[in-house]
């Protein structure tokens, strides 16, 4: 993609500086373009809010900004956030996600969850700001663990029964206090699978805007046990072959690119 740069900043945003304009998961886009420009989008801000800082794309600075769609001076179209990072290869993915992580938190942060005051920015740092509490709000970054779990020349794909679209994936799940990402891998196998594993070992991460994951993207190897689903979780899952296996995530998603990554891995093997 083009050289994107998150970061934080405090300046303010001038005529021509780019804006993803959101009113709740939906980004609304001139028709043309994922951006606005500053200039025709400052008299469209929901109340109380303001735009924010979240990065330079090639040069130029980004900011999120809540809008009223009704306020937009020339049509635009709406595109879910999901939509966008799940189905379209052209949105720009990590400055939408970037931008829908800073926007959550700025609307979760107006007001200090300890004395109710209305909170500011930090002169210094990404932060909202209690002055009297001298408390101040980071962005907050929830870390969930994603693994493939290979058996043998089969993996394991599942479907979870929170699925919008009919992709199978894999198992995932939050980190609780006081466990590390590994042994989170193997409670959340065991929790959704009924099935044990072993060689458990880091590849890469993603952040993820719903609201505000950051996805651990892990290999496993099965050990033991018997597919027993956890039911209000897991719908479907199965073992698979790399040549024959139902509707994955796209490349876009952590969970793509595993699946990808293990498939090549695999085939390779096998010199397919």
């Amino acid at each position: 993609m083009a050289n994107w740069n998150a970061g934080w900043s405090r300046k303010a945003p001038e005529a021509d500086d780019l804006v993803i304009a959101m009113n709740g998961p939906e980004i609304w886009c001139p028709e043309d373009d994922w951006y606005h420009r500053w200039g025709s989008v400052d008299g469209a801000l929901d109340d109380g809010t303001e735009p924010v800082y979240v990065g330079e794309l090639d040069g130029r600075n980004v900011y999120v900004a809540s809008v009223d769609p009704g306020m937009l001076l020339y049509l635009t179209r709406p595109v879910h956030l999901r939509e966008a990072l799940l189905t379209m290869p052209d949105a720009p993915a990590e400055v939408l996600g970037t931008a829908a992580q800073v926007q959550q938190w700025f609307r979760d942060h107006r007001y200090c969850g300890r004395c109710g005051t209305e909170t500011g920015f930090h002169p210094n740092e990404r932060a909202r700001w209690c002055e009297p509490c001298g408390m101040p709000f980071y962005p907050r970054l929830a870390p969930c663990v994603i693994v493939v779990i290979r058996r043998g020349d089969r993996f394991l794909l599942a479907r979870s029964t929170r699925a919008k679209s009919y992709f199978f994936s894999l198992i995932a799940g939050f980190v609780e206090p006081g466990e590390s990402a590994e042994e989170a891998v193997a409670r959340e196998t065991l929790e959704e699978t009924g099935l044990t594993v072993t060689n458990v070992r880091y590849w890469t991460s993603q952040p993820w805007p719903f609201p505000h994951q950051l996805m651990l993207g892990f290999f496993a190897d099965y050990e033991s046990g018997d597919l027993v689903l956890q039911e209000d979780e897991i719908a479907e899952a199965d073992w698979f072959t790399p040549d024959e296996h139902p509707p994955i995530p796209p490349e876009t998603t952590i969970a793509g690119r595993l699946i990808l990554r293990l498939k090549e891995e695999m085939l390779g093997e096998h010199g397919a």
